[in-house]
């Protein structure tokens, strides 16, 4: 009898031929780049350093795209939106010391979100490995510890011939559901030696799929059939596994009403009569979802915000469908599914039995004019026409990307993003710095398409110089700029608490002018014209500035 473990591809002649006679000229960096297509990548990102030159000398004599950003972090930013729109590996080139450390924020936002980067990182020639305080530069004790607590999984090749496996072993690790980044890191020397060894050819780093058990999810099914007032929360990971369009049949073959976290943006379809849209930050809302009997949560681990602030306490049964076991019931007791998304509603979809309920769009409909009423009583009209501004102007499948501003938190809750992986922000970490580097990944990985970044003008300092990257690659990102002058939300935390506000407040420069500095077209806009002057930038090819000036306030939280 034969497995599929012993089956043993033999080379063809020619195969056998090239392997013998590798081309000459290369060293350790072509075994990276040679990996790295054969395990499907086509697109890179990075900053060169001294100790990674080896990799990026061979990236000339490859087929890959490179994408050059201008600060480590905003490569990783970059790398993380590549990999969440196209839900493929990223691949994202560092140097050694300040360049490797630069990227842990990145690599941070890519975890909590998880989004498949696959860092490889250089290292100070081997002689200085293992702690001995050579003097090396860029040297440190420990380099893999500092990423550690921050990928799923750190891999090291000390020799040329551990470079394929090591870096299809992180490949592997990375699409392994959930996503998320992992390091490689390779000492220098090992990157610029010549290598006889032959070409790398097609590799296999196909993770295994995280299968429910099926006792679990016949439970789930018989718990979801027979509840009086099932609810469902969806998460990132409804999108990230593709699971958009089961959830829906699940939701209306059990007439249950559906709400998405900030990270599951997109996962239902906004208008439906089941949606409870993403008013999560309110109390209506947690109310709503307390008073279910059956709770169904797909792909959230119902930390932080996704539980406004941790005050929402369920009084019914808990189902939770996680393919990071780490997070199954980590805030509540539940019925924990360790899943892939797709693979657990394809499950339920198989077995649950028809639920009716005519009650259930009306409860929605009573819940939305509640919350409605409550942002109504606040005044807050600026802000709400600021974001249907955006959305009548912005693209239904163009993707934004959404710093940590005033704006953007408002989006979270009441932004329809209209398409699954359409919008995306760096709530997970909640690292400033995001929005435009991000938007400059999605962009790379589709030119054919507009993409929106927005930033206040304290998030857009930290990215300044990527207006430099949007120009040389002519990459279609608007990025719509807030300036209220300072670190705007911080200003109304400190004001709140303390009834006054300290370094908060900014000199900023003429962000117009700036960015005519590096050739990308600006205009200055108020919330009169910000739809006509967003829709003119969408339509232009290659990077544009919109800069709106505006103090906006955020609606008052429900969790104090």
């Amino acid at each position: 009898m034969t497995h599929d473990h012993d089956i043993v591809l033999r080379p063809t002649p020619q195969q056998t031929q090239a392997a013998l006679n590798p081309p000459a000229g290369r060293n350790g960096g072509d075994l990276v780049v040679e990996t790295l297509q054969g395990l499907g990548a086509t697109t890179v990102f990075g900053l060169p350093g001294q100790h990674a030159l080896g990799m990026f000398d061979a990236l000339r004599r490859s087929s890959l795209s490179y994408v050059g950003l201008r600060v480590e972090n905003n490569a990783g930013f970059a790398a993380d939106a590549y990999g969440r729109i196209t839900g493929e590996v990223a691949p994202l080139l560092l140097s050694t010391g300040p360049g490797a450390l630069m990227s842990l924020a990145a690599l941070q936002e890519a975890a909590a979100a998880s989004a498949p980067v696959l860092a490889v990182g250089s290292q100070v020639p081997s002689a200085g490995l293992g702690g001995g305080r050579h003097g090396y530069l860029h040297e440190l004790r420990d380099q893999q510890a500092s990423f550690r607590d921050v990928v799923k999984s750190v891999h090291t090749a000390r020799t040329q011939s551990q470079i394929p496996s090591a870096i299809a072993a992180a490949w592997e690790s990375a699409l392994t559901a959930p996503h998320g980044p992992v390091w490689v890191e390779i000492p220098q020397d090992v990157l610029l030696a010549q290598t006889e060894l032959p070409v790398v050819t097609a590799m296999d780093a196909t993770p295994d799929e995280v299968v429910p058990r099926p006792e679990l999810t016949a439970v789930a099914a018989h718990l979801l059939a027979n509840a009086r007032r099932p609810a469902i929360i969806a998460g990132g990971g409804a999108v990230r596994s593709d699971a958009c369009g089961k959830l829906l049949a699940l939701a209306e073959r059990i007439n249950a009403p559906v709400v998405t976290t900030f990270g599951g943006k997109g996962a239902f379809p906004w208008e439906h009569p089941l949606s409870l849209q993403s008013w999560l930050e309110d109390r209506h809302t947690t109310d709503f979802l307390e008073d279910a009997d059956v709770l169904l949560v797909v792909g959230s681990g119902l930390g932080e915000l996704s539980s406004n602030y941790h005050t929402f306490a369920p009084r019914g049964r808990v189902i939770q469908i996680e393919a990071d076991a780490g997070k199954l019931g980590s805030n509540h007791d539940c019925l924990g599914i360790h899943a892939d998304a797709r693979l657990a509603l394809s499950a339920l979809l198989e077995t649950v039995e028809p639920r009716q309920d005519e009650t259930a769009p009306e409860r929605v409909r009573t819940v939305l004019a509640a919350v409605r009423e409550r942002i109504d009583a606040q005044e807050l009209t600026l802000e709400q026409r600021l974001l249907a501004s955006v959305r009548e102007a912005l693209p239904d499948t163009s993707p934004s990307f959404w710093d940590m501003t005033i704006l953007a938190y408002w989006a979270w809750s009441a932004f329809d993003a209209r398409h699954p992986n359409t919008m995306h922000s760096a709530q997970g970490a909640g690292g400033l710095g995001y929005g435009f580097p991000a938007a400059l990944g999605a962009a790379a990985a589709d030119p054919t398409r507009p993409v929106l970044a927005v930033s206040g003008d304290g998030g857009a300092m930290y990215s300044i110089a990527e207006l430099a990257t949007a120009r040389q690659y002519e990459l279609p990102v608007t990025w719509l700029i807030v300036d209220d002058g300072g670190y705007g939300i911080l200003r109304e935390y400190m004001t709140d608490a303390f009834g006054e506000a300290t370094a908060t407040e900014l000199a900023r420069p003429d962000f117009v002018a700036l960015a005519e500095s590096f050739g990308v077209p600006a205009v200055r806009t108020t919330p009169e014209s910000l739809t006509e002057d967003l829709a003119k930038s969408f339509a232009e090819p290659g990077p544009s500035v919109v800069v709106l000036p505006a103090v906006l306030r955020m609606f008052a939280p429900t969790h104090l």
